[in-house]
């Protein structure tokens, strides 16, 4: 590719097609591809943005789910911007992988979630959501997770002082998910968050849905862009 073509197709806002093998999940236009409760979703200023407001309180997490198709070995690139619109500093979301609809009517889903959040503890953990087992691994944590669905900690991955200095509070950050077999690694600007390998045959999921969360909680805003992805042979 010249080099004229790639600075066009990023200043374009064409990502995927300067990184070969990647294709783009959202248009940078409308919703199509994509399913939730359109009270909530929107396209703002060419990103995907999840809006709650004290006239419109969700009670329990809600998503936005891709709806081409699954995707299962991949590498998963995308951009994220919070803004709490309360007093508290709350503003909380995730991206879903490998994950399933546990209830179609309120777009709810259960399953590996790439965390993020507007304080500082849980940007760049491993959360399965809806599920069983909580918490996967924490920021600088590398992990297995037997076969009997015991947690051990086996290393480091970056600093967790690190990894929070990077995050642009009112900016946006970038986001890396890969996922290979049983071997699960979240990067947050680029540095690797957590490391995690799920041996646990009766729990863990090798193939699934992906979707964008609004927390259930205080007003906030959640926003999405320059989502692409990977499969991984």
């Amino acid at each position: 590719m010249s080099l004229l073509l790639a600075v066009t197709c990023v200043a374009a806002g064409n990502l995927a097609a300067v990184e070969p093998g990647f294709k783009e999940l959202f248009n940078g236009k409308d919703l199509q591809g994509w399913d939730g409760n359109p009270q909530l979703w929107s396209v703002q200023d060419g990103a995907i943005t999840g809006r709650t407001t004290k006239e419109n309180p969700l009670k329990s997490n809600t998503f936005l789910i891709w709806t081409n198709g699954t995707a299962a070995d991949f590498e998963l690139r995308f951009s994220f911007k919070l803004t709490p619109n309360n007093t508290q500093n709350f503003a909380n979301s995730g991206v879903q992988y490998r994950s399933k609809v546990l209830d179609a009517k309120t777009w709810r889903m259960g399953g590996y979630q790439a965390d993020m959040e507007a304080g500082a503890s849980y940007t760049g953990i491993l959360y399965e959501e809806g599920m069983t087992r909580g918490i996967m691994a924490q920021r600088g944590e590398k992990v297995e997770w037997s076969a009997d669905s015991k947690k051990t900690v086996t290393g480091t991955t970056t600093p967790v002082a690190e990894i929070e200095g990077s995050i642009k509070k009112t900016d946006w950050n970038d986001y890396v998910v890969i996922a290979r077999g049983a071997h699960l690694q979240h990067f947050v600007n680029g540095k690797l968050a957590v490391d995690v390998m799920d041996n646990c045959e009766s729990k863990r999921v090798m193939s699934g849905l992906i979707g964008l969360q609004v927390h259930a909680g205080e007003p906030m805003t959640t926003q999405f862009k320059n989502l692409r992805i990977k499969t991984l042979d």
